[in-house]
């Protein structure tokens, strides 16, 4: 039975899409820097991608906590209430269209939300949802940002050969979504850029930069960066400036800098980046 709770307005194109990989991004918890949701919103706009309907939001949300916004579009007041909208994205050069979910992280019913999204993967039959986050680490803003992959489903880590999930402690939608994910047998995965923590109120165009090359790479989808190339060489020159004025944070960020090189150098001789990506791409040939 169809879910009450998801509203759709163009379903009808659901029909056409070509063994698609669902994208999620919540903002809150899982979004520092707020690089998730920016590179998922960049992906939507460099593809044009198409809005095909929506989680209800009245279920899901203290509308005390995320509260709905006024706006005065054309001289007529509207409220944006906050809200999880599914849009799909046609990918003409690609084996795979792309269905990005994309919302606020809910405060009420978890587990309600989650089937829904389990709803969605299964009625489009993904063979596979990448899931997008962002979290405040120790390290540089200087330097390149690495872009972790893991996975929940430890017969997909080992397929992909990623580091299958050892967290333990609070978790966000993410992690929720993904556990009943492999509990329903769905493959899924997730991809994590790390935020400087020392400037953690401020966005991060870095930060998304590299979940954009990073899945683009992974998906097999060419992408044109140079919006979010300029933004984030902004970015870096910013914090540099802010650093320059405090010296204790200057020199904080010079021991950053050793340990992430000092690091750099251990990793450079144990991984290999583009294995995730050929590993990926046999398994997506292999769902179709």
């Amino acid at each position: 039975m169809a879910s009450k709770f998801i509203q759709w307005t163009n379903k009808e194109l659901l029909e056409e899409l070509n063994n698609p990989v669902v994208i999620t991004a919540f903002e809150g918890w899982n979004d520092a820097g707020e690089a998730a949701t920016t590179a998922v919103k960049y992906f939507q706009d460099r593809f044009s991608a198409i809005k095909v309907g929506a989680i209800e939001s009245e279920e899901f949300f203290d509308f005390t906590i995320s509260r709905p916004i006024i706006e005065i579009p054309d001289d007529q007041r509207e409220i944006i209430w906050p809200s999880t909208e599914i849009h799909i994205a046609k990918m003409f050069d690609s084996k795979h269209d792309l269905v990005i979910i994309i919302g606020h992280e809910p405060q009420l019913r978890w587990r309600t939300f989650t089937d829904q999204i389990i709803e969605i993967a299964s009625l489009i039959k993904s063979p596979m949802v990448v899931a997008l986050g962002s979290l405040l680490t120790d390290i540089p803003h200087s330097r390149p940002v690495k872009v972790f992959g893991s996975s929940d489903d430890s017969d997909l880590a080992e397929k992909l050969n990623l580091p299958p999930s050892t967290y333990e402690g609070p978790t966000g939608i993410v992690g929720v979504i993904n556990s009943v994910l492999r509990e329903k047998e769905i493959p899924c995965m997730s991809l994590w850029a790390g935020v400087p923590s020392y400037v953690s109120g401020a966005h991060s165009p870095k930060a998304a930069l590299a979940l954009v090359e990073r899945l683009a790479e992974v998906l097999q989808i060419g992408i044109n960066c140079t919006d979010l190339e300029i933004a984030s060489a902004a970015y870096e020159r910013q914090i540099n400036e802010l650093v320059a004025e405090d010296m204790d944070t200057a020199e904080y960020v010079n021991q950053l800098e050793e340990d992430f090189d000092n690091d750099s150098e251990i990793d450079e001789q144990d991984s290999n980046p583009e294995l995730l990506v050929s590993e990926v791409e046999d398994f997506l040939r292999n769902q179709t």
